[in-house]
């Protein structure tokens, strides 16, 4: 695909949307349709029912059919879609309407419907690098945007009582070399943000071929509410207790049959190896 194709009107939108993402979701919805409407762009709605629905509907797409893909909804339902989207070529654009869209704030994307609409219209179609999950117990990968956790948060997620004592083993490898560490929980990022508004790894950017690791190193609950305090304050990244590091690959081995959260969400559990994805994403930002 040419810059110039990249960058083009897409006048054939798929417009994938989860109407419970988040308050006044359908409004929103409604303001940017219109304004596509006013920008002549043809549109075809699909309405999220169930969990899956947006990744069958990201799946049947093509370039043949249409010039790009937006998802209406929050981080959970663009994980779907790009689980889903077969067509490298088809460029993925988003309206941000769930209750807190990391991914939008990591490109810096108005909430604003109309904006929002104009930009998927005519906004550059950047390739990213997105990881990917390879489960022992699967035989595809899972793809993510924005981070992989297991310990704390991804017990949290999953609804689970906290074991704070455990220990996660992690192998990784990064241009320094093979590495391994022991940790109470981490984290594979490739967005600068994590549950919101948050800072968990300054140097992480989506353009780039690898992911920061995040290992919060000491086990307990002070500990844990320390890390959670310091990212609340914008520090986490420089406690003693906290080790970042630039990986393109890391295998959590134990302890076996720990959750996994993937991009916010809980899917799967432990031992998992995460990497860089060869194949790029086409997304849509300003």
């Amino acid at each position: 695909m040419t810059v110039a194709s990249a960058a083009a009107e897409r006048r054939r939108l798929l417009v994938i949307f989860n109407p419970v993402a988040g308050r006044g979701a359908r409004a929103k919805l409604s303001r940017a349709l219109a304004a596509l409407d006013r920008l002549g762009v043809a549109v075809t709605l699909r309405e999220t029912a169930a969990p899956g629905d947006a990744e069958a509907f990201a799946r049947e797409a093509s370039r043949a059919a249409f010039d790009g893909v937006v998802i209406a909804g929050g981080d959970g339902t663009l994980n779907e879609a790009v689980n889903g989207l077969e067509d490298a070529s088809l460029p993925i654009a988003v309206f941000p309407f769930g209750t807190e869209n990391v991914l939008a704030r990591e490109i810096r994307l108005p909430r604003n419907p109309e904006r929002a609409a104009e930009i998927a219209m005519r906004g550059p179609a950047r390739p990213i690098s997105v990881g990917e999950v390879v489960f022992e117990d699967r035989t595809a990968a899972r793809r993510f945007l924005l981070m992989t956790g297991v310990g704390f948060d991804a017990e949290v997620v999953s609804g689970l009582d906290l074991d704070l004592k455990r220990r996660i083993a992690v192998a990784v490898e990064s241009a320094a070399g093979p590495a391994r560490y022991s940790a109470a929980s981490a984290i594979a990022s490739k967005a600068r943000f994590y549950a919101g508004p948050f800072v968990l790894a300054p140097a992480a950017a989506l353009a780039h071929r690898s992911f920061q690791l995040a290992l919060l190193k000491r086990p307990g609950r002070g500990a844990a509410l320390t890390c959670l305090l310091a990212l609340v304050g914008g520090f986490l990244h420089r406690l003693r207790q906290v080790e970042i590091a630039t990986v393109t690959s890391a295998t959590f081995s134990r302890p076996a049959g720990a959750p996994v959260q993937i991009d916010g969400d809980p899917l799967g559990h432990l031992p998992i190896t995460v990497r860089i994805a060869e194949r790029p994403l086409l997304l849509v930002y300003p």
